[in-house]
C-alpha cells in the first residue's frame, strides 16, 4: 500500500498539538545557535536536539511512562511522528541512544533555558504579571523503594533470603535521615506530607506562579529537608527581574518569623496565610488589612492545579528518574510543558472573546 499524503495533511487544522507546536518551533529558533555546538561530530549519528526536545514534550504531554514506551509510540504514531518531525520512512532512534543524547541536554542545562523562552513567550503576549505571585511547594515521591532505605554506616546485616528481592523487616527500628540513606537515590530524603501520614522517600518541588492568568514564572527542586519550601521560595523571589515592589502569597507552612522578615527584606510585600495553632503569627494586621491580601489568599490556592496537572498528567507523582540534577531537570521541563498547554488555552480564549 502506497499513500501520498503527508502527515502535515493527516493531522486537523483544528489539532490542539499544532497551537503548541508553533509555539515550540519559536523557541527552538531561539535556542538553535545553542544547538549548533550539541551535534556529536564523532561516532555514532546523534539525535537533532530539536527533535529530542520535542519527543521530550511529547512525553510529558501524554503521559508515556519510559523512554522505551516513547520510542514504540514514534515507531507508529503518526500524531507523534509528525510533532517530532519524522517522515513517514524514517527509522525510529534505538532506546539506548535517546537516553545517551537526553544526558547531553541535561549537561548544558537546556530545560530551564527551555523553561525560561516559554515564559518569555508568556510576557511577550501579556499573559504574565510582573508584579503579584504565589509560591508553593509539593513532595516528589523518589524512585527508590524503603529497602534500599539502609544505616550509613552499613554494619552487620544477615545474608538476603532472596538476593534478587531479599525480605526487610524494619518494623521498631527507628529510621532517620541522619542514619539511613538509600543505596539507590541517595539524594532523596524520607519526608511526609503531614502528622498521620506515611513517610517515604522523596524530593521537594517548588513553583512561584504569578497570580493574573496561573502560569509558573520559575521552578526548583531542592532535598525534602523540612526547610526546602522557604529556602527554594526565597531564591525563586530574588531571581525576579525589576526593581518593583511585588507581593508573595503562601499558605501558613511560610508563616515563620525568618521568611516573612527575609521576603520583605527583597522588596516584597508577603501574602502569607496567618498560622494560629500553637504561636503567634508572622503576619500582622498591617498586612491583613489591605484588599491586596484577600486578593492573594484566593488567588494563591491556583498554585495546586500546576501541581496536580504535573502529577496526573506529567509524570511527577512516582519519579521515573534518580538524582536531584535529572530530577530537577524532568520538573522544570514539566513546568515549561504545563505552560506551553496553559498559554494555548489562553490564546484560543482570547481570539473567541474578541470574535
Amino acid at each position: 500500500m502506497f499513500s501520498y499524503l503527508s502527515p502535515e495533511q493527516r493531522v486537523p487544522s483544528d489539532h490542539p498539538l499544532r497551537a503548541i507546536r508553533l509555539l515550540t518551533d519559536k523557541i527552538l529558533t531561539q535556542l538553535s545557535p545553542l544547538f549548533s555546538g550539541m551535534y556529536a561530530k564523532l561516532g555514532r549519528r546523534s539525535i537533532p536536539p530539536e527533535k529530542l526536545l520535542r519527543a521530550l514534550l511529547l512525553q510529558v504531554l501524554y503521559t508515556v511512562r519510559s523512554e522505551r514506551m516513547l520510542m514504540e509510540q514514534l515507531e507508529y504514531n503518526l500524531l507523534f511522528r509528525w510533532f517530532v518531525g519524522l517522515n513517514l520512512d524514517e527509522p525510529v532512534w534505538d532506546v539506548t541512544v535517546f537516553t545517551k543524547n537526553r544526558k547531553r541536554l541535561l549537561e548544558a542545562d537546556l530545560a530551564k533555558k527551555f523553561f525560561q523562552c516559554v515564559v518569555e513567550q508568556a510576557q511577550s503576549l501579556d499573559l504574565m504579571s510582573d508584579e503579584h505571585f504565589t509560591v508553593d511547594g509539593t513532595l516528589l515521591e523518589a524512585c527508590a523503594s524503603l529497602k534500599s532505605f539502609q544505616k550509613k554506616d552499613g554494619g552487620e546485616q544477615a545474608p538476603p533470603d532472596d538476593p534478587g528481592n531479599p525480605t526487610v523487616d524494619f518494623h521498631g527500628e527507628k529510621r532517620s535521615n541522619q542514619t539511613h540513606e538509600s543505596t539507590t537515590d541517595a539524594d532523596s530524603l524520607l519526608a511526609k506530607k503531614g502528622a498521620g501520614k506515611e513517610a517515604k522517600l522523596s524530593y521537594s518541588g517548588h513553583v512561584l506562579m504569578e497570580n493574573r492568568n496561573g502560569l509558573v514564572a520559575d521552578a526548583e527542586v531542592l532535598q525534602a529537608n523540612g526547610t526546602a519550601e522557604r529556602d527554594a521560595a526565597l531564591v525563586m523571589i530574588e531571581q525576579v527581574p525589576g526593581e518593583q515592589t511585588i507581593t508573595v502569597g503562601a499558605d501558613k507552612a511560610y508563616d515563620t518569623k525568618d521568611f516573612v522578615t527575609e521576603t520583605r527584606n527583597m522588596h516584597a510585600t508577603p501574602h502569607v496565610a496567618q498560622n494560629n495553632k500553637g504561636r503567634q503569627s508572622a503576619i500582622d494586621g498591617r498586612t491583613t488589612r489591605h484588599a491586596g491580601y484577600a486578593i492573594s489568599q484566593h488567588k494563591r490556592k491556583r498554585v495546586e492545579e500546576i501541581f496536580g496537572w504535573m502529577k496526573t498528567v506529567g509524570g511527577m507523582r512516582k519519579l521515573r528518574h534518580r538524582g536531584i540534577q535529572l530530577v530537577g531537570w524532568m520538573f522544570t521541563f514539566a513546568a515549561a510543558a504545563y505552560n506551553l498547554v496553559r498559554i494555548r488555552n489562553l490564546v484560543a480564549a482570547n481570539a473567541e472573546g474578541k470574535a
